[in-house]
């Protein structure tokens, strides 16, 4: 009987095939490399129909077929077999077509940007380092995070710190030191002599100067008068903290300046000057001193030129009466106690005044001054010469016209009404250039080589400016009559004209 007839005859076998086919494929099915191999062998390959899978009822009774019921297959068939289950692997194993979806699309799409970003942020928190990397859990539990400090070297270099490095090594302190009587102890001590020098040397004050020339093994400092005024001895503290004492060249009253020298042994930089008739209202200015002594030694302040040819008045003797007028570079860089002899520089690193004074006053702020540099170089050249200025002098000593009373105006000097400033003659030296000329107490100067006197800074002002030996002509008022007469100019530096 062949298969087909078989199959008919048994109609529970007729589902057999079909499960063993399914059995074959799900387990013993050989790949279609091995189909050909497997065909060209000569041994059959008997089906066994059974049925080996529970069914879900277990009211059902589990079917075998017979024993005897074991059919075979030809070459043919297994062939049509093996090809079909192959077939149906490969089917399987194929990826199935996919519709697009705009809605699925979308949130793919939303989910890649959104991944994205939070990629890229978490990148910029990590790289600003607000978010470190995590190194495990503490003894808490909760996450510790390291955060690597890196040191970061910055070179900052402006105009002002290039013009300021230039400088600041000629730059030093001056301490003032004075004899004083005070002993180890702290308590005063009472004087066996009129001799105040037998106390040790003290700080009096302090202030600063600038090295401007080195020369046969001797370094020039320029100071102001005031800064060493008094002094029994003067101690140089130097930028890197080298001492050495001072030895004053010479000094003046009048423009508040002094040269000093120490060894140059321990000096490293020298300032140079600058044109300060060439300094420009509102450029930068840069001072360098001690404010309030060697504790801010080599401070810095910056501000501008504030104004040029600035005349302020100054009381020369301590008398509380005006006796000069400074000509001065007026600046609003800081300058304190102690800048006095400073640098005021330009942004080229070259000397343009030194600082000599401030307004202090509780309603006044940044209103400082400083000799210019052309008239420093003048006065420092002829102290290292001379050790002091040689000035003409008249020998007089005077009193402003605004000092006296209109009544004493009146019945003493019997000026005329319209007469309201000048200079009076207080007193007239013996064989001095006023007496020669004719002058006599309580004349009256208004009038001095063409220019109007109105107080003694205009008489000073005028007659510095001209040379020892000079014939100048003089108005003034005796008895209430203007009169004038030539006087020659003697030397002299004394407080009285």
């Amino acid at each position: 009987m062949d298969r087909d007839e078989e199959n008919k005859n048994n109609p529970l076998d007729q589902e057999a095939p079909n499960e063993t086919e399914t059995e074959s494929t799900a387990t013993d099915a050989p790949s279609a490399d091995h189909n050909q191999e497997d065909l060209s062998e000569e041994t059959e390959i008997e089906a066994e129909y059974t049925e080996v899978e529970e069914t879900a009822n277990e009211e059902e009774p589990i079917v075998e077929p017979a024993a005897s019921t074991r059919p075979t297959m030809n070459k043919e068939e297994r062939a049509r077999v093996y090809n079909s289950v192959s077939e149906t692997e490969e089917i399987s194993r194929r990826p199935k077509d996919r519709k697009n979806s705009p809605i699925r699309n979308g949130i793919v799409g939303g989910l890649i940007g959104g991944g994205m970003v939070a990629l890229i942020g978490a990148g910029l928190l990590f790289g600003t380092g607000i978010l470190g990397n995590g190194s495990g859990t503490g003894d808490t539990g909760t996450t510790t995070i390291n955060e690597t400090v890196t040191d970061v070297a910055v070179n900052v270099t402006t105009d002002t710190t290039a013009a300021v490095e230039k400088v600041q090594d000629a730059v030093v302190s001056i301490i003032n030191m004075q004899a004083g009587n005070t002993n180890m102890f702290g308590f005063d001590l009472p004087q066996n002599s009129s001799d105040a020098t037998n106390g040790a040397l003290e700080t009096s004050s302090e202030g600063s100067g600038v090295i401007y020339k080195i020369e046969d093994n001797l370094a020039y400092i320029v100071t102001n008068n005031h800064v060493i005024d008094g002094a029994d001895e003067l101690e140089i503290l130097m930028k890197d903290g080298t001492k050495e004492v001072a030895s004053v060249v010479g000094s003046d009253v009048w423009t508040d300046l002094a040269v000093l020298t120490i060894p140059a042994t321990s000096v490293t930089a020298v300032a140079s000057f600058g044109d300060s008739d060439a300094v420009n209202v509102g450029e930068p200015a840069i001072a360098i001193g001690s404010p309030l002594g060697t504790e801010f030694a080599t401070s810095v302040t910056q501000g501008i030129i504030s104004a040029k040819n600035r005349s302020v008045s100054t009381d020369v003797d301590g008398d509380s009466i005006v006796d000069w007028d400074v000509t001065a570079l007026q600046t609003d860089a800081a300058i304190n106690p102690g800048n006095s002899g400073g640098a005021l520089i330009n942004i080229a690193g070259q000397v343009i005044g030194i600082n000599s004074m401030k307004i202090s006053d509780s309603n006044v702020e940044g209103m400082g001054f400083a000799i210019p540099s052309n008239d420093v170089l003048t006065i420092i050249n002829e102290l290292e010469q001379n050790g002091e200025i040689i000035r003409p002098i008249l020998g007089v000593s005077m009193l402003d016209l605004s000092q006296i009373s209109a009544s004493q105006q009146s019945s003493v000097l019997t000026l005329p009404d319209d007469v309201t400033a000048g200079v009076v003659i207080a007193e007239v030296q013996a064989l001095s250039a006023a007496e020669l000329g004719g002058l006599e107490q309580y004349d009256v100067i208004t009038e001095m080589n063409g220019e109007a006197v109105t107080s003694i800074v205009d008489l000073r002002k005028i007659l510095y400016a001209l040379e020892v030996g000079t014939d100048v002509e003089i108005s003034y008022y005796r008895g209430g009559t203007l009169q004038s007469t030539t006087v020659t100019l003697t030397e002299g530096q004394t407080s009285a004209e």
